[in-house]
């Protein structure tokens, strides 16, 4: 292509020194001297060839004019003709004679062309073309064409049909001469470019004036990019042209490569979900922002751009960026600013983290300050948030265990230096379980937080936490116990009055204990649990009181303790056995058995279960028991000959921890049980809890076949509404109302009541703590179906049973011997 038709598209913006760059190396694929000059003829852009014809090195050239390299006279003429072509935009060819570099005169054909970019810089771009030698040996044209190492042919200008090719044409297309000459010149192009050549074929322009690269067909059907120089001229007397084949596939596809890295880092740089930014050094001017950037200040570009921070942000703002731009200018490094605020259009204050870079321009003269600011602004409240969470109860608000062990720590420490004392308050809510499950986990909740302002508000500045069911206050300034007695003596007062939620009028009232330092104990565990015994005393004593720690309280808390250490061990040492309790119909057969658990203490005989139960309940040792009692009583029910049937405790923790059915399912298919001889027994407490995922539990434990019975019926507040959401298989009537059938008339209408309820959903009944006659006479004449209690049978080895379950029955004395054992 000729010179004055490159292609200045592929600049996007005025040259900077890598812009230069890049051309250059483009253009020296081309195999002519070309040159960029701007409006006042400094050399811009050269090519090698054109840098090797003027015989000086690119930064000898480049920012120089002619008159630097030829004699004035000259170069005034060249300047004229500059002027010419950018004023007027018309194409300039000269043919010219000079003295090169080298001593020799030459003869050169130099074409210029008027050429501009989008932000209205206007260029020149010359190419020379050296003909001396043309000049010299016309003669020997022939020569020149068949030895020129560039690709040339001529073509037929009627039939387009090669007349002549040389042999660097031959070499670089795989073709023959005699392929080649028995060709057209539109054989060797794809076919779709075939009608926009003969278009340009009649204009008679070639690829030189109209800057576009063609595509070529080689011998091996791979396709080349190249650029035509092409001139009319009479071959053998017919019109003709003679085409010079520039190869521009590696050019072509490096400016392919070019424009794609650039299209795509504005692509990047547009959409990036953070803030980028350029300012200029001298002023702190905007020179360059994106549409993160846009987003977030609100401000659109055509507004920012040019502006200084102070046009666009407060005072203070404004310095503190142009302080931290400084910095960024002094260093070499990325200056990184974790905390920065800036106001913004829509968004109000937002938080930063900013990383500033210095860049220079490529004479060095100048600095910009290159920045990515991200919006940090809900990041760190979130964090605050979680931070928060993380030690303060979601419910109340109130600091939470984590906090108050923190807060503990600290007063402690500052209490041993000073040799102070302090006091930790511990506080039960008394009644709230009972509002919770008459008026559902919603009340009770609202409730809660209620309480939880009225005990903040009289706590004053002493530290209050949620712990868990309770409350846990440390009283740090002040005389002691006095100060600690005037807190609990609020504390009492201000839950006295009634609570109002929803319109619902409810009271609950306090039980305190109080421990202090360091009298009591001296380290955070001990206070916490000396504190927590002397609430229990308090619980005990009737609640609505106060009581502080006495030594008697440590001793119960140890041997509490100490109990809970054994019973971990008990049932791998085999301490824990099973006793079963008859069950009858009113007849006197007997329909079942219930699996009592035992624990006989190693040193101290049998523990009561009213005293470890509860003891394995709160320290999750039931889950694994339980499951053992379970296991234990399958196995042994599946050995009888009679079929009847085994009942089974479970306790609520049962329902909160693993896969409850899964487990139940398991051990009846190892013991072969038949699940439908399998009842196990609820209260109302599992329910209480999370009553959708216990019913879930249940109906699965329904689908196994297994039986479920709510025991200790009536003695709870939502027992009618159960019945109403669960179908459940027997009810039991509790043994309290059972044992004060004579005393109290009210006990005989509700189990009256539960027996008509029983029949009327279809549910078997059965009727604990039967001890008299008297009362097996009531049961039986109101329909009971079902007794259970000491009239029936006690609680014994299965073995003195035998004969009930079908087995062979020991001898009395075998029998006796066990009840002397297990009792």
């Amino acid at each position: 292509m000729s010179c004055s038709e490159f292609p200045v598209e592929l600049v996007t913006g005025s040259f900077s020194k890598d812009d230069a760059d890049a051309v250059r190396l483009v253009l020296d694929a081309v195999p002519h001297p070309i040159f960029l000059k701007d409006d006042q003829s400094r050399f811009v852009v050269l090519n090698r060839n054109m840098c090797d014809f003027m015989g000086h090195s690119y930064e000898e050239l480049a920012g120089k004019t002619d008159y630097d390299f030829v004699p004035k006279e000259q170069a005034d003429v060249f300047r004229q003709v500059d002027r010419l072509v950018l004023e007027t935009g018309e194409v300039n060819e000269n043919e010219e004679v000079m003295l090169g570099p080298d001593g020799e005169i030459r003869t050169l054909v130099t074409r210029k062309a008027r050429a501009s970019l989008p932000n209205g810089a206007r260029f020149i771009v010359g190419c020379i073309s050296d003909i001396t030698k043309l000049k010299q040996h016309e003669a020997s044209l022939q020569l020149l064409f068949e030895q020129n190492p560039v690709p040339m042919w001529v073509f037929d200008r009627a039939s387009l049909r090669f007349l002549a090719v040389n042999q660097a044409a031959v070499e670089h297309y795989g073709y023959t001469r005699e392929e080649f000459l028995s060709k057209s010149i539109l054989e060797i192009r794809p076919a779709d470019d075939v009608k926009a050549f003969l278009q340009v074929l009649g204009t008679g322009e070639g690829s030189y004036r109209t800057g576009r690269t063609w595509r070529h067909i080689k011998a091996d059907g791979s396709l080349v990019d190249i650029v035509a120089y092409a001139k009319e001229i009479e071959y053998d007397g017919r019109p003709a042209f003679m085409v010079a084949v520039v190869d521009v596939t590696e050019r072509k596809r490096a400016e392919d490569d070019l424009r794609r890295t650039r299209e795509f880092l504005d692509t990047v740089i547009e959409n990036i979900p953070v803030m980028l930014f350029a300012k200029e050094a001298r002023e702190h001017r905007y020179v360059l922002i994106n549409r993160a950037g846009e987003e977030l200040l609100g401000i659109p570009r055509e507004e920012l751009i040019g502006k200084t921070d102070s046009d666009l942000f407060p005072p203070e703002e404004a310095e503190s960026f142009v302080v931290r731009d400084q910095q960024a200018l002094r260093s070499d490094s990325v200056q990184i600013a974790e905390e920065e605020q800036i106001h913004t259009q829509d968004k109000g204050i937002r938080d930063l983290v900013t990383r500033r870079l210095a860049v220079e321009s490529h004479d060095g003269k100048s600095k910009y300050v290159l920045a990515v600011a991200e919006d940090v602004t809900e990041r760190k409240r979130d964090a605050a948030r979680i931070a928060h969470l993380a030690t303060h109860d979601g419910l109340t608000n109130l600091p939470n265990r984590t906090a108050l062990v923190e807060r503990l720590e600290f007063t402690l420490e500052r209490a041993t230096s000073g040799r102070e004392s302090f006091a930790v308050v511990r506080v039960n809510v008394d009644g709230f379980k009972e509002v919770n499950d008459a008026c559902g986990p919603g009340v009770a909740d609202a409730l809660l937080r209620q309480i939880a302002a009225r005990l903040r508000a009289s706590a004053g500045k002493h530290f209050l936490a949620r712990t868990g069911d309770e409350f846990t206050a440390i009283v740090a300034d002040g005389p002691h116990p006095e100060t600690a007695i005037a807190l609990a003596d609020r504390l009492l007062a201000t839950i006295a009055d009634v609570f109002d939620v929803d319109g619902r009028q409810l009271h609950v009232g306090l039980s305190i204990g109080i421990a202090f330092f360091p009298d009591d104990a001296v380290d955070v565990t001990s206070l916490l649990s000396n504190a927590h015994a002397a609430l229990d005393r308090a619980r005990a004593d009737g609640h609505g009181v106060f009581r502080m720690f006495e030594a008697d309280m440590d001793r119960k808390l140890r041997e509490r303790r100490a109990l809970e250490k054994d019973l971990r061990s008990a049932l791998a040492n085999g301490e824990l056995f099973l006793h079963y309790q008859p069950q009858a119909n009113v007849s006197g057969q007997i329909v079942g058995f219930e699996a009592l658990l035992r624990w006989s203490h190693k040193e101290r005989g049998m523990i009561p279960p009213a005293e470890f139960i509860p003891l394995a309940e709160e320290s999750g040792l039931i889950v694994p028991i339980g499951e053992w009692v379970l296991r234990e009583a399958c196995r042994e029910a599946a050995s009888w000959p009679n079929t009847i049937h085994i009942a089974v405790n479970l306790s609520p923790v049962q329902f909160r921890q693993g896969d409850l059915p899964g487990m139940v399912h398991s051990i009846l298919l190892q013991s072969a049980l038949d699940p439908t001889r399998l009842e196990l027994e609820i209260t109302e407490s599992v329910l209480f809890d999370d009553f959708s995922r216990a019913s879930s539990i249940l109906r699965r434990l329904k689908s196994i076949g297994v039986k479920i019975a709510l025991d200790d019926f009536g003695t709870g507040y939502s027992s009618l509404s159960y019945l109403q959401s669960f179908p459940f298989d027997k009810i039991k009537i509790d043994k309290s109302f059972v044992w004060m059938l004579q005393q109290n008339p009210q006990s005989a209408a509700i189990i009256r009541a539960i027996v008509g309820l029983g029949r009327d959903l279809s549910m078997h009944i059965v009727a604990e703590g039967v001890e008299t006659l008297d009362q097996l006479s009531f049961l039986t004449e109101e329909g009971c179906g079902a007794l259970q209690g000491y009239l029936i049978g006690r609680p014994y080895p299965i073995e003195l049973y035998a004969k009930e379950v079908g087995k062979c029955a020991p001898s009395s004395s075998v029998a006796s011997l066990l009840i002397s054992i297990r009792n």
